[in-house]
């Protein structure tokens, strides 16, 4: 096979960097029309304001988000196109779901090529733009990387599944007969091929790789520091609790898997500055641990915020909770694109937004990194009529204009049924609306340090009210929701004592000030939001 073609497609920083190693960097190699070759790192400081992980994410589906050419697909031109968008939000990063190619052709999951753009969305030069153009807007960018299996058309599990005696046939996990006792998610994960049987976690069409094999792990390894040289500045792990299963009872969340995940995290953190979630389900609190992930999804906790919402007491104390024993690292939402995690948050809240406005501030405000799922900030819903998660991975919406501003043609799946309704342009005129409640919550963020990377402290729900405090040096902000339906009146304690308290939101309310005891009294109107400010 040629390289030239390969090379060709380089965007001018890749090229540049490639030019510059050439001297060091082993030659290209390119088995099965694979590329195997080694990555050398080159590890460059992120441009990027420090801490800028702490800020708010924006989850986005490629596919879903913004379509550049009318062929109804979302693509990177398209993205690169709505970055002032997301700038204006207030967004200070942006995960990508998978951007590679994949056998699926549409979620992303199913990789065939761990060093190349899915063709639906560009080019790698058209990424390269992207990443520039949001690193000048201050965004950072993580992707998706898929460790635990590939595509059942990857090349390599071609190769692999024609014999035993195949080249790559180790970078897989083979057995001569099923073996017995396996239930994996109400499924048998062993799968025929031949006269023997793979594994696939997640179906016959992802067979897993074979992490036990150093092969394998070296390939991922490279493929990290593929992404990382082009000026990547972290990712999402997917399904780490996956990579090595021992038998049908050990399977899950096994000693192996987190040691790998701890050596992929090591790796990308090896370039300044960079930032790895994990997506752990099991046990996430153990992942967003610095000894191995670093970050981890709250799974779990964003069921009892849309509960508290509702105005469920028991909820609310759960909320409170949270973080007096969670990592700062752990990673909040909503929801996000898989269902287990729950519907739209539309959906879920049956279009209160009231409520909605409640849920936001209550992951919002509190520590950790929050991810938005793209849409909910303008109320987007679900598609009705669909099964699995395409439910949640429709078209943005961005106006009420046929096609919802996301395509000029036929978009690849239907549009939220409420697009007319609650879309981007509808909700930028609505100054008491979802978009511009998102906007200020995120920039308490961007402006209140105590909100980014302070303390959590004095945690206490009086009724269905929830107040706590957030501290970093002198600041101490003091946050406080009220989810019932009837005004509350809050007795907080333990502030610094003799201080004014000024009103961040909402920015009309009076002042107030602690006694010498560090007390006052807030009063709270129903369904509603306060955050002060006091310096010592």
């Amino acid at each position: 096979m040629s390289l030239i073609p390969r090379f060709a497609r380089l965007g001018p920083v890749a090229l540049a960097l490639w030019l510059a190693g050439c001297a060091t960097t082993p030659r290209p190699v390119i088995d099965h029309g694979v590329d195997l070759t080694p990555m050398p790192a080159r590890p460059v400081a992120s441009q990027l304001a420090p801490g800028w992980e702490r800020g708010v994410f924006m989850e986005i589906f490629v596919r879903a988000y913004q379509d550049s050419n009318g062929d109804g697909i979302g693509d990177l031109q398209g993205l690169t196109q709505r970055l002032d968008y997301l700038q204006a939000l207030g967004i200070k990063g942006i995960w990508l779901m998978p951007i590679m190619k994949s056998a699926d052709r549409d979620h992303g999951y199913a990789t065939t090529d761990y060093r190349d753009i899915e063709t639906d969305y560009g080019t790698l030069a058209d990424f390269d733009t992207f990443i520039a153009a949001a690193h000048a807007r201050g965004i950072g960018v993580i992707i998706d990387y898929v460790i635990n299996h590939s595509a059942a058309e990857h090349p390599l599990f071609a190769n692999a599944r024609s014999g035993p005696d195949a080249r790559y046939r180790n970078w897989f996990v083979w057995d001569k007969s099923p073996p017995a006792g396996w239930d994996i998610w109400g499924k048998h994960p062993w799968y025929p091929a031949g006269a023997q049987f793979y594994f696939g976690t997640f179906g016959p069409h992802m067979p897993d790789f074979n992490m036990r094999n150093p092969e394998v792990v070296k390939y991922h390894e490279d493929s990290l520091r593929f992404w990382l040289n082009r000026g990547m500045d972290g990712f999402r792990l997917d399904a780490v609790p996956h990579l090595v299963e021992n038998n049908a009872v050990d399977w899950n969340d096994q000693p192996e898997s987190r040691a790998l995940t701890a050596g992929f995290t090591r790796l990308s953190k090896s370039y300044p500055r960079r930032y790895v979630v994990c997506e752990a389900t099991a046990k996430p609190e153990d992942y967003a641990s610095d000894t191995i992930c670093g970050g981890a999804f709250a799974f779990g906790l964003q069921y009892e915020i849309i509960k508290a919402a509702k105005g469920d007491a028991e909820a609310v104390a759960k909320v409170a909770d949270y973080f007096r024993t969670a990592s700062p690292n752990m990673a909040t939402m909503l929801s996000n694109h898989d269902i287990f995690a729950g519907q739209r948050v539309w959906d879920q809240l049956a279009g209160d937004t009231a409520r909605y406005k409640l849920a936001a501030a209550s992951y919002l405000l509190l520590p950790g990194t929050p991810f938005i799922y793209y849409g909910e900030e303008v109320g987007q819903a679900g598609i009705p009529g669909l099964e699995g998660d395409f439910p949640i991975r429709g078209p943005m919406s961005w106006s009420s204009e046929p096609g919802a501003g996301f395509s000029k043609g036929t978009p690849f799946r239907p549009t939220a049924p409420n697009a007319a309704q609650q879309n981007v342009v509808s909700e930028q005129a609505r100054p008491d609306g979802l978009l511009a409640f998102y906007k200020a919550m995120i920039a308490l963020r961007n402006t209140l340090p105590a909100i980014a990377r302070g303390s959590y402290e004095h945690a206490s729900v009086q009724g269905s009210a929830l107040s706590y405090q957030r501290r970093l040096g002198k600041e101490t902000v003091l946050v406080a929701i009220n989810y019932g339906s009837a005004p509350a009146s809050l007795d907080i304690a333990q502030l610094p004592a003799n201080r004014s308290a000024e009103a961040r939101y909402p920015a009309h309310a009076a002042k107030l000030r602690s006694n010498e005891k560090g007390q006052l009294t807030l009063a709270l109107a129903p369904q509603s939001v306060a955050v002060y400010r006091l310096v010592d």
